[in-house]
């Protein structure tokens, strides 16, 4: 099929060629049901052959510029939603931090406006649901995970794109991430070498999750070069306090009085939910078992113990993210580039330090890991 040239591609062309009506069309730009699968990839594939906008006004086109971007955050659904806050199914604690980094950076950026949209994780039309804004905005902010590598080059081929907390070997797109790794170790390290632990459990984030990915491989790279320490289980978390208040209970249930010298947490939510079940079951932190998470959140610092934990700067990413979106806004032709922000080791007492201790020491980068040679 030939892209169509000199006159701007509309609703109607895409209705013609693919051979539907123009409320079908409408209906699969907007992500609405009703469409058979056949029908909407027809339709989709039309949609990139002819390089047509959804909700491209003419007015729009012809000033070329909305001065929006789009923010694309990611939302997971969790189980018993009904004893959990908002704040946990949306994941606000996180995306909040983001939005305001976003905000400090378009504030002084003459008449820029943030169009803000939630998606579900693993939802299968995210991106419809994605191209029915490429009309609304001039470029997009994408959270990790809310669709995979070969569907972001497409999309990054139609308008400028920067992904938040992303895989650091993502080619399809601009990247802002935080130093998960780097972090992790030096969070892993804290526990081995100035606590000795070295019976540990390990409590991950979602598959698939580059966040959760790098933590994990972290934590394994120190234990492979302590081998007086050993991984004695793991457990699959979903990043949300019920998730870790399940890893909790059943540690308590099935290792008894025998537990892990530590619980390492992908991240501070869980690492909050497993205080929790541990304060219920009468296991004391750090005594019976340390307990560290990952990002720095406000709740960690008023639980109890106050969480050791690695900072990662959530607003910066957001505003660093902005920062380079509009760049590539103003020069499309940009080579693509991964920025890894530094991280802190924040240091209290659910580690094992005494009650009372509050330091931040700057995570130094690691070097790039080695990857595995086959013969």
């Amino acid at each position: 099929m030939t892209r169509t040239t000199g006159n701007v591609v509309t609703l109607y062309d895409v209705a013609r060629l693919a051979g539907v009506s123009t409320a079908t069309v409408s209906r699969v730009v907007h992500g609405l049901d009703r469409v058979r699968d056949t029908t909407r990839a027809r339709v989709q594939q039309v949609i990139e052959d002819l390089g047509y906008i959804p909700d491209g006004a003419a007015q729009s086109l012809s000033r070329r510029r909305k001065d929006v971007i789009g923010l694309v955050c990611l939302e997971r659904r969790l189980k018993q939603q009904a004893k959990q806050y908002d704040i946990e199914n949306m994941n606000l604690l996180y995306y909040d931090e983001i939005l305001r980094g976003v905000e400090a950076r378009i504030r002084d950026c003459n008449d820029w406006s943030l169009l803000i949209t939630f998606l579900q994780a693993e939802q299968e039309d995210a991106y419809a649901r994605l191209q029915s804004l490429l009309g609304k905005v001039d470029g997009l902010i994408i959270a990790e995970g809310v669709i995979d590598s070969p569907l972001l080059g497409r999309l990054g081929e139609r308008v400028p794109v920067v992904v938040i907390a992303g895989d650091p070997d993502e080619r399809a797109a601009d990247v802002v991430t935080s130093d998960n790794r780097s972090g992790s170790a030096a969070l892993v390290t804290h526990l081995i070498a100035e606590h000795g632990r070295q019976r540990l459990f390990y409590l991950d984030g979602p598959p698939g999750v580059s966040d959760a990915r790098q933590r994990r491989l972290a934590f394994e790279e120190v234990l492979r070069a302590h081998p007086c320490c050993q991984l004695v289980g793991s457990y699959a978390g979903q990043f949300s306090v019920q998730s870790g208040e399940e890893a909790g209970t059943r540690l308590v249930a099935e290792y008894g009085d025998f537990l892990p010298d530590a619980l390492v947490c992908a991240n501070d939510q869980m690492a909050i939910g497993a205080l929790q079940a541990f304060a219920r079951a009468g296991v004391r932190v750090p005594e019976d078992v340390a307990v560290v998470g990952f990002d720095d959140i406000y709740p960690g610092s008023l639980s109890h113990p106050p969480l050791t934990t690695v900072h990662q700067a959530m607003g910066t990413l957001g505003e660093r993210a902005c920062a380079r979106l509009l760049d590539r806004i103003s020069h499309p032709s940009l080579r693509r580039r991964v920025e890894l922000l530094p991280t802190e080791l924040v240091v209290r007492s659910s580690c094992g330090c005494p009650p009372g201790t509050q330091t931040r020491q700057p995570v130094k980068r690691l070097p790039p890991a080695r990857r595995a040679t086959h013969r």
